[in-house]
């Protein structure tokens, strides 16, 4: 007994739930190397990650992602299930997880990137997926299956030679295991690949946008070490934005102190306010230029009276030197203090499971049982990997400010003009065309409906059995619905006879 209760985890983390602006996505290598000895499959799924990254790393280098870059990586422990995607231990393969946050064009952008992987290396299989599972099936739903839903799409959608593949219940009457599944995704001889070719369409028509239409470039006025900062990596720019728009109560008291960007370089006597050209995402600048946010005391801002060109370079510089100094500051206090967000979501399923029940906050016992959960936490992997990823842009900011610069540096510079903005007032707009592509397909399914419907009454005259009839106004409101974020906790509402008509299901 005893021995049991040793063994036993006393301090067991919580069950990993997949964040709502994460994507994830894995890549398999085809045929499976499932008969390579251990050190033979590691370096066979090396090179592929070589060749892979390699393929993508011209694009990789230059572009500009919301949150997270796109990454692929090998499997911690190739022996056990993976942690990341479920994939199990018969079956090699590469992974990633890409945090796209309020940039849903991120998500788009790397799930072409698996596309394009899988048309230039013809022996892979990619697979994606979010919170709300295989979201593909939602982009292309007017021409997807009828049996085609959440409860038998599980290893059934799959990303080959550049094009979706689904295997129908034909081929596997109940879900396949994912290698049985891979192997008939391989297999020439049986044919996956997703039809109607309106499937295909709809996900090319997400996938065709160019990267660069999601990209902003802004002039701004901001503190030397900013601009030296972003001048040596601009992809930090995301890192600031982020520290800005998650902003709380304590945060901000290291933006009203500004003691690390508001300072001039070593041997200087005071910061200088250089102009330099930002380049970030859509969703960045707007996050920025919708809110509405004072200079700390004794930030230098110009007067209005210098125009408003300038008082508003001279804002979002401000705003993003604010950013810099509260993600710097808040990651580094929580790498000295050992915590971050996962310690905070750990600390409470621990409450959650009783672990302090009965005991006093403050008490001696409860500190004692706090301090043992915490020295647990910091011998696990996963406090392990938090700390690399909290101290890695804290490190290399310290190398960019500790080397020689000056605001000359940035002076005599032919700076790009800033983009124009008025995307940020014409919403309505992509909204309206966006509607206008959705009806588009409405209709040619309400077409391929009637069609079909004709072809099947000389089978049956029984009219109490036929589906009621399709209402293309309904659809278009629900849809309506669906993007004014009228939507329940299991997704979009929409109308109550849509699971009676014939509209294939998802």
């Amino acid at each position: 007994m005893a021995a049991a209760a040793a063994s036993s985890n006393p301090f067991p983390f919580p069950p990993r739930r997949p964040p709502d602006d994460t994507l994830f996505y894995a890549i398999y290598p085809l045929p499976l190397p499932t008969d390579l000895p251990p050190p033979a499959l590691l370096a066979s799924l090396q090179s592929l990650h070589l060749a892979l990254l390699s393929h993508l790393a011209p694009f990789l280098s230059t572009h500009l992602f919301h949150r997270d870059p796109f990454t692929l990586s090998l499997p911690a422990d190739p022996s056990a299930p993976c942690s990341l995607c479920s994939s199990p231990p018969a079956v090699p393969h590469l992974h990633g997880a890409l945090r796209f946050g309020d940039s849903l064009p991120d998500e788009w952008l790397a799930v072409s990137l698996l596309f394009a992987l899988t048309r230039a290396f013809p022996h892979t299989v990619a697979r994606a997926w979010d919170s709300d599972g295989d979201f593909l099936l939602i982009e292309s739903a007017f021409a997807l299956p009828r049996w085609l839903d959440p409860d038998t799409a599980p290893n059934r959608v799959f990303i080959f030679h550049g094009e979706l593949h689904i295997l129908p219940p034909s081929l596997f009457p109940h879900t396949p295991s994912l290698a049985a599944a891979l192997r008939a995704v391989h297999d020439p001889s049986v044919p996956t690949r997703a039809s109607p070719d309106a499937v295909q369409a709809a996900i090319q028509r997400r996938i065709s946008a160019t990267p660069a239409e999601n990209l902003h470039t802004a002039r701004v006025l901001a503190p030397a070490p900013v601009a030296k900062v972003l001048a040596e990596e601009p992809c930090l720019v995301a890192r600031a934005v982020e520290g800005f728009y998650d902003r709380d109560v304590d945060t901000m008291k290291h933006a009203a102190r500004m003691t690390n960007f508001l300072k001039g370089p070593p041997g200087g006597e005071g910061v200088d306010m250089v102009r330099t050209s930002v380049r970030m995402t859509r969703a960045m600048y707007a996050q920025l230029m919708q809110q509405s946010f004072q200079a700390p005391r004794g930030y230098p801002m110009p007067r209005r009276e210098e125009g408003p060109d300038r008082w508003v370079e001279a804002e979002l510089g401000m705003k993003i030197a604010c950013g810099f100094e509260m993600m710097y500051q808040e990651r580094r206090h929580q790498v000295e203090e050992g915590k971050g967000s996962t310690w905070e979501v750990y600390r409470k399923s621990l409450e959650a499971a009783g672990c302090f029940e009965g005991l006093l906050p403050g008490s001696k016992e409860y500190k004692r049982v706090m301090e043992d959960a915490m020295q647990y936490y910091k011998t696990s992997s996963l406090f392990s990997r938090t700390r690399e990823i909290l101290s890695a842009p804290v490190r290399r900011i310290d190398e960019i400010l500790a080397m020689p610069y000056s605001a000359e540096d940035f002076q005599g510079i032919n700076l790009p003009p800033s983009d124009d903005d008025s995307w940020l007032r014409n919403g309505e707009d992509e909204l309206n065309a966006e509607l206008r592509e959705r009806q588009k397909e409405i209709e040619e399914y309400e077409a391929l409906k009637k069609h079909t419907k004709g072809q099947k009454q000389n089978v049956s005259s029984s009219s109490s059995s036929q589906p009621s009839e399709f209402n293309l106004g309904e659809i278009t409101e629900s849809m309506q619905d669906f993007v004014r974020k009228m939507s329940s906790f299991e997704g979009a509402e929409v109308p109550s006879n849509r699971w009676k008509s014939s509209i294939p299901t998802l």
